[in-house]
């Protein structure tokens, strides 16, 4: 088979079953050996405005979307209406023959803003109100118009399982759209029922109805459009296990492995997602007849309450978490604040979204890095580790807690919303290196006949735990500033002595961390353009960083995952080299090369930035830093794809 690389979008109201078509159109396509990419966009309310899903597919590792899009699957006028423009000529959308003459003013959910816009469009094409009329005039452009008769399958359905009413079955819409897409592509039905019993493993109803609801459109699809679409997709035997799963899936799994055995949240978005699926299997099954273990997952009242929670939870020993966004971060800096006062080891997940505010509480952001490094009333040590894709999630979350513990201190694992809502196949991760790292933990043994101090002081800053209980490890836990035995004191030598002690923690995670886990550097290490970046646009850079490598330009890329403490001297030493270096980041004032600026006094030359609230493509991420190596860039680029 040649190279494929084919992009799917499904588009809806929100609540019409736009996310069950995407997973089920994922699922089928890993099922058959095929790589997958999918990114979930949805409104803030619970039902309504619009929602849709990009996956892309091919037969290759996919590190993140592109603009294009190859065939829409429409469930609404509003989907066509604001995706129009990303179908690619040769392209296809599955519209509802039903819909063609709905007057495009007279949607509803359009705001005002974009019907300004449709408006000016459509007088300058000479074009109508009518949404047929836009799609005639879309196959000027050479894309293909599928004209589905939704209700009459829908009426074939209700016949065949004795449904007296189609309101009892409008919801196969999008199971109809999965079936008329996989017939267009002509792949193979098997693999997608087989997609179909998986999702709704728990439903055998449910399934019948929808293995009949899309056997009924593939055929339908087969009959009268297949000769007319030119992409076509086949499996391809697979020789590895492989996985499929999300950023939130991926930080839940790699928790539950890393030993987390208690974690709060209270609910937000995107952050919840992933305290509901570790709920949703807290169970630990263990070879051992009745050695099962499991995890406590507690939603709590408030933020507050789930980060001193989880504080409390980590200082008898067991390894805690909490997840959260950006508001929810913001009422727990207090309690952030005494964790790293009392040398906690306790671990936050912090989902990024839309800010400042409540802000685009289901749209991607990546604008809390100096947030998240110095929140807190004074100072204090903690680690602040990016991800940047799928995969590091899962890596991270079991990093975080061995460094919680290992330095005794909180530690913020910093995800994004791209990340959290994205879905991903990999071949199964490597997990038999995987160590837990405990740190240094005394007993009730190593405690006999010594006088123990919880905050001794020490070279590099670590003291020696116990677990609360533990006995003869009386130690108190205070606000305040204490003695080495946890004693609120104000004294002044002992003030500096213990600012110092906790601060030198830094120095020592500088000093034992490798390098290896601090950045990952890609291309060759003389080019004389470096793209600097970190978090979730790291997929869209390696795939821009490959075809610009293969088209001749000399470029490499430096990702910061150990965002603080930072890597200076590493970073210094690679940076000095460049002749151009481009930041490229999803926030507006480029925070990541402002730090390096502080740190290192290296500038930026050039900036890429998106904060629009949809993640980087590779597409657009591409075009930008060639602009930039042909020298027709200005010093600030401002991406803005996305609907």
């Amino acid at each position: 088979m040649t190279e494929l690389d084919f992009n799917w979008m499904a588009g809806g109201p929100q609540g019409s079953g736009v996310d069950a078509a995407a997973n089920i159109f994922g699922r089928a396509c890993a099922y058959g050996g095929l790589y997958v990419y999918g990114r979930r966009e949805y409104h803030s309310n619970i039902k309504g405005l619009h929602s849709y899903f990009h996956l892309r597919v091919s037969t290759h590792e996919v590190l993140a979307n592109v603009n294009d899009v190859d065939l829409l699957a429409a469930f609404d006028a509003e989907t066509i209406v604001r995706h129009l423009g990303e179908v690619v000529p040769g392209g296809g959308i599955i519209v509802d023959k039903d819909q063609l003459n709905t007057n495009i003013s007279a949607i509803p959910t359009l705001p005002l803003e974009l019907k300004s816009t449709l408006r000016r469009y459509l007088e300058s094409r000479g074009l109508s109100d009518r949404l047929g009329d836009l799609l005639e005039d879309a196959k000027k452009r050479e894309i293909n118009i599928f004209q589905v008769p939704y209700m009459d399958l829908l009426k074939q359905i209700a016949t065949k399982l004795g449904i007296d009413k189609l309101s009892k079955i409008m919801r196969t819409i999008n199971v109809l759209t999965l079936g008329i897409s996989f017939g267009l592509i002509d792949y193979e039905i098997e693999l997608v029922e087989k997609a179909i019993k998986a999702f709704f493993r728990e439903k055998p109803k449910i399934i019948e109805m929808n293995i009949l609801a899309m056997s009924l459109a593939y055929e339908y699809a087969k009959e009268n459009f297949s000769e007319d679409f030119k992409f076509k997709i086949k499996s391809l035997p697979v020789r590895e296990e492989r996985i499929l799963l999300s950023g939130n899936q991926a930080v839940a799994i790699g928790k539950v492995l890393g030993g987390c055995r208690f974690q709060t949240y209270y609910p937000i978005t995107p952050a919840a997602d992933e305290s509901e699926y570790i709920e949703s299997h807290e169970i630990l099954k263990s070879k051992i007849p009745g050695e099962n273990a499991g995890v406590v997952v507690l939603q709590t009242e408030d933020e507050i309450s789930a980060i001193n929670m989880a504080s409390g939870a980590a200082l008898t020993g067991v390894r805690a978490s909490t997840s959260t966004s950006g508001p929810g971060f913001s009422l727990m800096v207090e309690g952030l604040s005494w964790a790293g006062n009392n040398e906690v080891p306790v671990v936050i997940t912090y989902y990024q979204r839309g800010a400042p505010s409540t802000g685009l509480p289901t749209r991607h952001g990546q604008d809390d890095l100096r947030f998240a490094i110095h929140a807190g009333h004074g100072e204090f040590p903690r680690i602040v580790l990016a991800s940047g894709d799928i995969r590091e999630c899962f890596y991270d979350a079991i990093a975080a807690f061995n460094y919680a513990e290992r330095f005794q201190l909180p530690v913020i694992h910093l995800i994004d919303k791209a990340l959290a809502n994205s879905f991903q196949t990999f071949p199964m991760f490597e997990i038999k290196d995987i160590k837990i790292q405990r740190g240094n933990i005394l007993n009730e043994e190593d405690l006999r006949g010594i006088e123990y101090k919880r905050f001794a002081f020490t070279e590099g800053g670590i003291s020696p735990r116990v677990f609360l209980g533990t006995k003869g490890g009386i130690h108190w836990y205070t606000g305040d500033e204490h003695n080495e035995f946890g004693h609120i004191s104000e004294e002044a030598d002992n003030r500096t002595k213990m600012m110092e002690k906790r601060m030198s923690k830094l120095e020592t995670i500088d000093r034992e961390i490798s390098i290896n886990e601090k950045i990952n550097f890609f291309g060759n290490e003389d080019a004389d353009n470096i793209v600097v970046s970190w978090g979730s646009p790291k997929g869209a850079i390696i795939e821009a960083l490959n075809k610009l490598t293969s088209e001749g330009f000399n470029l490499s890329f430096l990702q910061v995952r150990m965002v603080h403490p930072i890597p200076i001297q590493h970073i210094k030493e690679i940076l000095q080299k460049a002749e151009r270096i481009i930041d490229v980041e999803m926030n507006y004032s480029g925070q990541l090369g402002g730090i390096i600026r502080e740190k290192t006094g290296i500038s930026m030359d050039f900036q890429i930035l998106k904060y629009n609230g949809r993640p980087m493509t590779s597409t657009e991420v591409y075009n930008a830093i060639k602009l930039v190596l042909q020298g027709r860039a200005p010093k600030r680029q401002v991406l803005n794809y996305g609907s």
